[in-house]
Parts: structure tokens; sequence; C-alpha cells
């Protein structure tokens, strides 16, 4: 007899996965305990050494609970007891609201200090461009990345929820739903650990999971959590071609790193359609130093009006103390009652922050 089918929907949903990933490649699980990473690590566990890749699993103890040092202990001695090696637990410092980062709340300043100990792990444990980390995030997690990114008004790239590959992140369940990982675990005789946060009102995933979601699927009925999931896969699509054709008219109007010294044209990026034209704006922000958490919609339309409805405005107050403002036809950025800014090191245009759930 074969495994139940929910181990074998995620066993599956790994093994795909995997099959992009080289011999020898190693993958980090990142595992806290609850039910969704449990059931990851238990079927990388099964199916990369059959593919010759090397699986070990990592828990991050932010800290912000008591007993956290204790249930991460616990999480490295299931880690170790389904073969996954290395098993490492990383502690890591939350900064406070308000802290070094004004624009981060509790949920990003946290989410923020995880991924960096899950690079800095992959980066110490594997070789380069050969260390991966997978991450839990169901279906359930992308209709709940949807709704939050429809409540900000953000746009098509936040729309388009979490991608199944982002740089060195996997999210291989992405088609799997959080009852198929309770149920996997059940099978398998696995305890998962259910996390206060989880049921907390006071964070905002918390309050979608528990009470946005069951009223849409009240309201619209079954399969709103897929709906949702389907209408991101087609937005990512979208989102990708034109973040590749802005990245395009960035190089050719100059780059950012000549932008902050020269000024980017502002007629040339006025002339842009307004999807490609928002985008190279934002990319240029982005690369003079305003914080990407911070950046919104309101902000890039204020730049916008400074390359489209040009009749002599002072500037665009952007987060980050920068500011845009138009001289002689270019627009420059440069600190609030400051000179201009150095360009800020960053990723390509349109990459996501492998954010997600808390």
């Amino acid at each position: 007899m074969g495994p139940l089918p929910a181990v074998a929907a995620i066993r599956h949903a790994v093994r795909v996965s995997l099959s992009a990933l080289a011999p020898g490649d190693l993958v980090l699980v990142a595992c806290s305990g609850g039910a969704d990473s449990l059931a990851l690590a238990a079927a990388v566990a099964f199916e990369a050494p059959k593919a010759g890749i090397l699986a070990g699993g990592i828990t991050i103890d932010h800290g912000l609970q008591p007993g956290s040092a204790e249930q991460a202990a616990r999480v490295c001695r299931v880690l170790t007891e389904l073969g996954l090696s290395p098993a490492l637990a990383v502690r890591v410092d939350v900064p406070a609201p308000g802290g070094s980062d004004p624009y981060q709340g509790p949920e990003a300043a946290a989410r923020t200090a995880r991924y960096g100990a899950l690079a800095a792990a992959a980066d110490a444990t594997g070789t380069a461009g050969s260390a991966w980390i997978m991450l839990g995030h169901t279906l359930d997690d992308q209709a709940e990345t949807v709704l939050l990114g429809l409540a900000r008004g953000s746009g098509a790239r936040s729309l388009a929820g979490m991608a199944p590959a982002s740089g060195r992140y996997l999210r291989p369940l992405l088609p799997i739903r959080r009852a198929q990982t309770v149920a996997a675990c059940t099978a398998l005789g696995l305890t998962a650990w259910d996390d206060p946060q989880n049921c907390d009102p006071a964070f905002t995933r918390a309050r979608v999971r528990r009470e946005l979601m069951p009223a849409l699927a009240a309201v619209l009925g079954p399969g709103v959590a897929e709906a949702l999931a389907r209408t991101a896969d087609l937005l990512r699509a979208d989102a990708d071609a034109l973040d590749a054709i802005a990245a395009t008219e960035a190089v050719r109007l100059g780059g950012p790193s000549a932008g902050l010294a020269d000024g980017w044209p502002a007629d040339a990026i006025g002339g842009l359609p307004e999807a490609i034209r928002h985008r190279v704006l934002r990319q240029a922000a982005l690369a003079a130093g305003c914080p990407a958490g911070a950046l919104s919609s309101r902000h890039i339309t204020s730049l916008d009006a400074l390359v489209t409805e040009w009749h002599g405005q002072r500037w665009a107050d952007l987060p980050g103390g920068v500011r845009g403002q138009r001289r002689y036809g270019r627009l420059l950025f440069t600190r609030a009652g400051g000179p201009g800014v150095a360009p800020r090191a960053r990723t390509a245009v349109g990459s996501e922050d492998p954010g997600g759930r808390e």
C-alpha cells in the first residue's frame, strides 16, 4: 500500500521542485515546527536522497515568545530524527517597532531577520550557487498574500503573490492546501506545533486567516483560495513580462547609477506607457535609497507627475528622506535638505521580497 493521498501529494510537489536542482546541491528546509514546514521537511527527507540532493533543516528562534529556545531545540531534534543534516537552530534579534528601520512593522522586521539568517546559514553550509532554501508556504498562504496585496492597493506585482522559485528560495507547497499538510503530519505520526501568533488578532495576516477567508468562503462558496492562487499565477506572468520591459528601458535611459549622478531624462520617461513608466520610476526611487516596504503607489504617482504633468512643482517627498525633483528637464533624487544621494545596491527591476507569511 502506498502513502496516503496527502503524503503522496506533498512528496510529488517536492520531487518536482528538486528536479530543477543538480545532484550534490544542498537544500535547507526552513522549519518552524508547524504542520506546513514539518510536512515539507518529512517530504524532503524522503525525496532528496533519491535525487542525490543533500538535505538539511533550519529553524529560526525569533525570541519573541516565552519558551522559544526550547521550541527551536525540539524542532532541531525532529529534523535530525527525519534524517536531515545539518539540523540548525539560529537565534535572531528582531528590532523593536520604531527602531533602526521606522518603515518596518513587527511582522516585516521578523521576516527581514528570518530571511537574513536563512541566507547566512545557506552560505555557511553550502557552496556558492548550490545551496537552496525551501519554504513551506501553501496555497492558503498564497491566497492570504493576494488579499493583503489587494488591501494595500500595491499593484500587480504584489497581487502576483509568491513565486514557486525566487532566487535561492523554493516554495514547492504552493499547490498544496493547509489541510493536506495537517493530514500528512497525522499520517506520519508527526506532532506539529501550533504557533499562538497565528491566532493573535494583533497580526493582520492572522485576522485574514481566521476571519476574512472563512467569511469569503461562506459568501462566495468553496474554491475561493484556489481562485485567488490562480489570480496570482496569471498576474505574476504579466508582471514578469512588464518588469523585463521596464528593466530594458531603464538601461536604455542610463540605469540607476547614471540617473543618480546626472538625473533621469524626464521627457523620455514621460513618453513610456504608464505600466512601464511606473516600474522605471520605482526602480529609480529604490536605487536612490527609498525603503521598498514603505514605497507606495502614492509615492510613484507623485514622481509620475514630475514627468507627465510638469507645471513647476517643487518636489516629491519619498520614504527614507529622499526627494524626487525635476531640474532642467532631468529627474533628480536628493536627500531632503541635503546633497544628492548615492546609488543603493539592489536587485533587478521587479525582484520580489521573498516574504510571504510571517
